[in-house]
């Protein structure tokens, strides 16, 4: 037991004293949160919009007045024909115009919308936040419930899948450095003569990655809450539990990746490879699964990350119970046995 402690204290220093390991640690997290919860946002705001009428009647007038107050959109001009409107959007002085048809103030009908799609998603969003304002200055009443993210926030959608990344990013590919620092360094073979077991070696130096990846997750966790108002609607506990299964999960993966990389650099090729591509592309993160080809949506059954960003958004921002997240959670359990059983079995107890 003392020449665990030791090994473990001794794996703890390394790391504490190596500042670009806690740079990339700490520093990457924070960086990542804070873009992707203001930067990265697909919420409509400012949208400059151009309005074409032959007529400015009262109904029309308060139509148009609704949407200047709206913090959707932003008036940049009112012309007389759709001709003029689609030539300001294609010299980019406007993103979209809505045209109002002879008849609007008697049918409360006739709207055109004419929308720059080079961003099919956002001009979808544009062309129903407008609708939405348009039906409520013409009095008719929209009956719509947002369920669970009521003001639209991206940061909702983008959160779960920040920490999804994240948590296996920094525990693979620092687990697999350490590993094969040791390798270069040499070191590692006085380690496996030492009247230590291999298996005890690989534990005590993944342990301090567990601790500092919890650190992370808490870091992480309270920048969600607080600095970007994402609400943890579901039990803490859980959502820890959840996530410290996706850590150990993605410490195998890092251990698996030692084995194969001879050098630190190819350690760092192959998690970036590996784990970077797929999980940006296939997890979810910022594409539906769903609408994805039917190959690809095969590929990204064998992605880790998508059944804990799966399970983070049903527990942090649903609010639902451990009982709707257990089959993403039998799925991640299932995973780190099979990558541990692997990577202990292909851990070489000499160096070649």
């Amino acid at each position: 037991m003392k020449q665990f402690v030791a090994f473990v204290i001794k794996e703890a220093k390394h790391i504490v004293r190596d500042k670009r390991t806690m740079l990339i640690l700490f520093g990457m997290p924070v960086v990542l949160m804070l873009l992707f919860g203001f930067a990265i946002t697909t919420d409509v705001k400012n949208v400059r919009t151009v309005v074409v009428t032959s007529q400015m009647d009262h109904q029309t007038r308060a139509a148009v007045e609704r949407l200047g107050a709206s913090e959707y959109f932003t008036l940049v001009g009112t012309v007389a024909t759709p001709q003029e409107a689609e030539k300001m959007i294609r010299s980019q002085r406007a993103d979209m115009a809505v045209v109002f048809g002879p008849d609007f103030a008697s049918k409360h009908s006739g709207v055109q919308f004419i929308v720059d799609g080079a961003d099919p998603n956002m001009s979808q969003q544009w062309t129903n936040y407008a609708t939405g304002v348009l039906m409520n200055a013409s009095g008719t009443a929209v009956n719509s419930k947002l369920l669970y993210n009521p003001q639209m926030k991206s940061a909702y959608n983008f959160v779960p899948a920040i920490m999804g990344m994240l948590l296996i990013l920094i525990c693979a590919m620092m687990t697999s450095i350490s590993i094969v620092r040791e390798k270069e360094k040499g070191t590692m073979e006085v380690l496996l003569v030492s009247p230590a077991r291999p298996l005890m070696v690989i534990i005590a130096k993944a342990l301090p990655y567990l601790a500092l990846a919890f650190v992370v997750l808490i870091v992480i966790l309270l920048m969600a809450r607080f600095v970007l108002g994402v609400p943890l609607q579901g039990s803490l506990v859980w959502i820890v539990v959840v996530s410290l299964i996706y850590i150990l999960l993605a410490l195998s993966l890092g251990l698996l990746i030692s084995n194969v990389a001879k050098t630190q650099l190819a350690a760092l090729l192959i998690s970036a490879m590996v784990l970077l591509m797929p999980v940006v592309m296939l997890s979810g993160m910022l594409f539906p699964v769903e609408s994805m080809p039917r190959v690809l949506q095969w590929l990204s059954a064998i992605v880790p990350p998508r059944y804990y960003i799966e399970a983070m958004r049903k527990l942090m921002i649903m609010g639902v119970g451990i009982g709707e997240v257990m089959k993403e959670v039998i799925v991640l359990v299932g995973m780190t046995a099979l990558l541990l059983t692997i990577a202990l079995k292909k851990f070489n107890t000499r160096l070649e």
